[in-house]
């Protein structure tokens, strides 16, 4: 299927994994890249000891990574190290691009932004973003309010009227080849995936999360802090993040202040969940997808199976 993602990234098919944190390694990196996709290490809250282990471990596939922008403001020399290692793309995330934007483009790789307004598309544009990443509020992990549907055709329809030839993703509840052609419909060149490469057998996923999340459908995910103020991550206030709902998501969610209080005590606890992968207190960052996705597969056989659903869907449309 050739798009113009294809031909700018010199890919078979216009699919980007999407970089999540912890869970995009270099068996999934390689499993996606080798299969015609796109795959990005997840380059996680900057740490450098995992970003240099992922990328030495996929050596030999093309590969790219992402970071999350506003956590890089605070180590901006993670990216030096990041494009030492002639990334395919870098993908930034949350944050505003423009202070990272030239040191990307003159090591001479894509910069990928993705955003979740339209105001961050325009942003993005202005600091020469060669893809944009429109994110609906159906994504799993972290964004906004917006929805995916709304969001991809109005932001295409900016990128026209600024004549720009900036190509455009779609990501947020795309999980099959139905939403993936629904979203080349609507506009977008491609589609960004994560929540259904999430659920693969590459993935860096604790057998007993995937399985809880098998069981999952779209209505049992939700956006909240709640992850985010046991991590003790402080993450702009604009964002939160969609995560499966359990007794410890339900306990806490509308009562941050009060987990802030006992932050201590109750990250050590979620610390062991998320380590033994308990399903009732660990978290899991999953889409409002999850609810289409019944099995873990393999990574190359789930991209190859989206291509056809999405080709069979394109050519009925016709």
């Amino acid at each position: 299927m050739k798009t113009r993602l294809t031909e700018a990234l010199g890919i078979t098919f216009p699919v980007i994994q999407a970089p999540m944190a912890f869970a995009a390694g270099s068996a999934l990196a390689s499993a996606v890249s080798g299969a015609g996709g796109l795959d990005m290490i997840g380059g996680a809250y900057g740490d450098a000891g995992w970003i240099e282990r992922q990328f030495g471990a996929a050596a030999g596939a093309r590969v790219g990574c992402g970071l999350i922008t506003w956590k890089l403001a605070e180590q901006p020399h993670l990216l030096d190290r990041v494009l030492t290692h002639d990334p395919a793309a870098v993908l930034l995330a949350s944050g505003n691009p423009k202070p990272f934007a030239s040191a990307i483009r003159d090591a001479g790789v894509p910069l990928i932004c993705q955003v979740q307004t339209l105001r961050d598309a325009r942003q993005a544009l202005d600091c020469g973003a060669e893809i944009i990443v429109a994110q609906g509020a159906d994504a799993g992990g972290h964004g906004e309010a917006r929805g995916t549907f709304a969001l991809i055709p109005e932001i295409a329809d900016e990128i026209a009227r600024q004549d720009s030839k900036a190509l455009l993703c779609a990501a947020g509840g795309i999980a099959d080849g139905r939403g993936l052609a629904a979203a080349l419909m609507l506009g977008a060149d491609g589609a960004v995936i994560g929540t259904r490469f999430w659920a693969s057998r590459e993935a860096l996923v604790h057998p007993r999360i995937l399985d809880r999340a098998l069981e999952a459908t779209g209505e049992e995910t939700i956006r909240t802090r709640v992850a985010d103020v046991v991590r003790g991550f402080d993450w702009p206030g604009r964002y939160n993040g969609r995560v499966l709902r359990n007794p410890f998501i339900q306990k806490w969610h509308g009562s941050e202040d009060a987990l802030k209080l006992e932050a201590g005590a109750e990250a050590a606890k979620w610390a062991a969940a998320q380590e033994a992968g308990d399903p009732y207190f660990a978290t899991a960052f999953a889409g409002e997808g999850i609810g289409l996705i019944s099995s873990a597969a393999p990574a190359g056989d789930i991209l190859a199976n989206l291509m056809l659903d999405a080709q069979r869907c394109l050519a009925e449309a016709d």
